[in-house]
């Protein structure tokens, strides 16, 4: 099959080359006074184009030019213009005889003969210079082009496969927390314990089949952000001081999965919100046309400890996700740390 299609390019090469040559010769000629001389002489040339183009794309680009021997691959190409011409030209051989039949002209002798004689040979040699040249140039960049595919196909499957890994990533011991809350309040038989268990069901439909989208309704993500929260909230029958405030205005506006949900937890685990005369988290999301604007604030302790060591995506696999997802302007995220305070803000560009 590839060997097919190399044939048909080297076709195409000679015709394209070999065609514009004879179109613009039988323009600048006389050719017309006796076309079947011209056609003779076309399908000289044709012979010598075929021959440049083959050899050229066959031999010399694949084994000289692309294995970087390029000093090497100008002198063949230069010799492989050389002999072709003196294979269709050369008097003592038989091709120029075959094709122009016509006796020779005497020739001139001394520095006039050798003028002229260079002069011939320069027009016998620039037909196949520009065979050798544009069939150089045309592979050239149909390589180029070919690598930047293959590039960027590769991009994207790194990509693809680091996104992959990186959500795999998902804080798993926060499910088992969930778990001894609800067990907790089973034994107790609270009435909170079905929703409590359908709001568990709901987070673990989204880790397992949602979040291997591509991109999912804000919606879905708000609603796993709420339950995350409302199951955190099990743990402390006291009552936390959290506030949520979810902007349900565009909830059908496309994002990355789990996108804003380790802010949130690392909120939980840095804030000590156990707390309840200083610990706080604050969690907001806002909606501007296509800008969703999130934030977060958590209380910090002023002695530093961080809960659920366990899993989790950690601030650096963060920031590179939203740089692969949304490079460039497509986000701006801002991060401030005082002394009682860590604030997170970040704004996406959806769509």
């Amino acid at each position: 099959m590839m060997r097919q299609f190399r044939n048909q390019r080297i076709l195409w090469q000679v015709l394209l080359w070999w065609g514009s040559w004879v179109l613009i010769s039988f323009l600048l000629s006389n050719s017309y006074d006796n076309p079947q001389r011209f056609a003779m002489r076309a399908a000289h040339l044709f012979i010598g184009f075929f021959i440049v183009v083959a050899v050229n794309i066959k031999y010399l680009l694949p084994h000289f030019y692309l294995t970087k021997r390029h000093v090497l691959f100008v002198i063949l190409g230069l010799a492989l213009v050389g002999l072709t011409a003196m294979l269709l030209h050369a008097e003592f051989l038989p091709l120029a005889e075959w094709f122009d039949p016509r006796p020779r002209r005497p020739r001139f002798s001394g520095p006039r003969g050798r003028r002229a004689t260079g002069i011939l040979w320069i027009g016998r040699l620039t037909p196949f210079i520009i065979a050798f040249l544009g069939s150089t140039v045309t592979e050239i960049t149909r390589y180029a082009n070919r690598k930047e595919k293959e590039a960027i196909q590769s991009e994207k499957e790194k990509l693809e496969t680091e996104l992959k890994f990186l959500k795999s990533q998902v804080n798993p011991h926060f499910l088992f927390n969930a778990l001894n809350n609800i067990y907790s309040l089973a034994v107790l038989k609270d009435p909170q314990t079905p929703e409590s268990v359908m709001q568990l069901s709901e987070m673990l439909r989204y880790m397992v089949y949602d979040s291997n989208e591509e991109k999912v309704p804000l919606k879905s993500e708000i609603l796993y952000i709420q339950n995350y929260v409302d199951l955190k909230r099990l743990k402390d029958s006291r009552g936390m001081d959290l506030e949520l405030d979810m902007d349900p205005s565009a909830e059908d506006l496309m994002v990355a999965p789990l996108l804003f949900i380790p802010f949130v937890e690392n909120a939980f685990k840095h804030s000590k919100i156990e707390n309840l005369k200083e610990g706080f988290i604050k969690i907001d999301l806002q909606v501007r046309e296509k800008t969703i604007d999130f934030s977060v604030v958590n209380s910090l302790p002023d002695e530093e400890f961080t809960k659920d060591e366990v899993g989790g995506i950690g601030l650096d696999n963060v920031l590179k996700r939203l740089d692969l997802l949304y490079p460039g302007d497509k986000h701006n995220l801002n991060i401030q740390k005082t002394h009682d305070q860590y604030k997170v803000h970040l704004k996406v560009v959806a769509g």
